[in-house]
């Protein structure tokens, strides 16, 4: 990717790690493209750490990118969506940088042939170059990023990432395998006209919440006019459609499940990265109390209620949940 030397960050080792990234996009998005046709489709009969079925799709896109990561001599330590611990790298391996990622985000719509992704963090490593990569590692807070981005699989399949001074887009030309800039300097508009939501949840909603989505629904908002409703359930298109036209996505805390009374997104692999793009080209995110990219992690899976997308949206989001207007 040529605009990579535009960034302060684009070293040699950065431009080969962004090229793995790529590299393993590339792998998955064949096979997600011939899911029907090969025996990659169905449940993988376990569990992850998050107590979800794993889907078959979900196994082979976390044992691409970690293996493309680990052979690239670029990261010391990972940290998947998919696995319990750190995935650590030999110390004879190990690289300046750590990567975080939720391999195959939107797993539930894999068998429905609906868009799915992948989403990653990279942060500079804390710990001694030449060593090991341990937890420290890891529990970085989103404003350490370094570069975060997503790749959206759907009908044509999109890497999107930011290294700290913009956002690009890049699409994969299958006809030569490469990933050609579509989407220089992506601006997101400051308020939207679409929330993105799982309003089957809403009996488990606080008060609040449920009357900022009523205002939403109402002619009494900004536009004078309801917002439109768009609701995928895989979190890289719903926030890839609301960064390119504007809107809010948000999966709140709620009360349907007591094992997660902070919501269902993780911090590390979803929200911190997702959070720094939306950032970059203009927008913003925050758990309704906080900025998200301030939050400091204390635990590898921790889950963080996330409301995403165009800057004045999230804030008058944020203006509900304190209990106004």
């Amino acid at each position: 990717m040529q605009e990579q030397r535009d960034y302060p960050y684009a070293t040699g080792d950065f431009s080969g790690l962004m090229t793995s990234i790529a590299l393993a996009a590339k792998v998955i998005s064949v096979h997600v493209n011939k899911a029907g046709l090969a025996d990659v489709l169905g449940l993988a009969g376990r569990t992850n750490v998050q107590d979800e079925d794993v889907r078959k799709l979900d196994v082979f896109a976390d044992e691409v990118l970690t293996r493309a990561l680990a052979e690239s001599g670029h990261v010391c330590v990972m940290g998947s969506e998919e696995v319990p611990d750190p995935i650590p790298v030999p110390a004879e391996r190990a690289g300046k940088y750590v990567a975080t990622f939720d391999p195959l985000d939107g797993s539930s719509n894999i068998d429905a042939n609906v868009s799915i992704g992948t989403i990653f963090g990279i942060y500079r490593r804390l710990t001694p170059e030449h060593t090991p990569g341990t937890l420290a590692d890891l529990l970085q807070s989103g404003n350490r990023l370094v570069a975060a981005g997503y790749v959206v699989y759907g009908s044509s399949t999109m890497f999107v990432y930011t290294a700290g001074k913009g956002v690009s887009g890049f699409t994969l030309d299958p006809s030569i395998g490469e990933f050609l800039c579509s989407h220089p300097d992506v601006r997101t508009p400051r308020r939207g006209k679409i929330y993105s939501c799982n309003e089957g949840n809403s009996a488990y909603w606080d008060e609040p919440l449920t009357r900022y989505v009523a205002h939403l629904k109402s002619e009494r908002n900004a536009h004078g006019a309801p917002y439109g409703s768009r609701y995928i359930g895989s979190l890289v298109a719903d926030f890839h459609r609301n960064l390119l036209h504007g809107g809010i996505f948000f999966y709140p805390a709620d009360r349907k499940d007591p094992r997660k009374p902070h919501g269902k997104l993780r911090l590390l692999y979803e929200a911190n990265p997702l959070a720094f793009v939306a950032e970059q080209a203009g927008g913003a995110a925050s758990s309704g109390t906080q900025r998200i990219l301030e939050i400091a992690p204390q635990s590898l899976h921790q889950r963080v209620p996330l409301f995403l997308g165009s800057a004045d949206d999230v804030a008058e989001a944020e203006s509900f949940l304190r209990g106004g207007p």
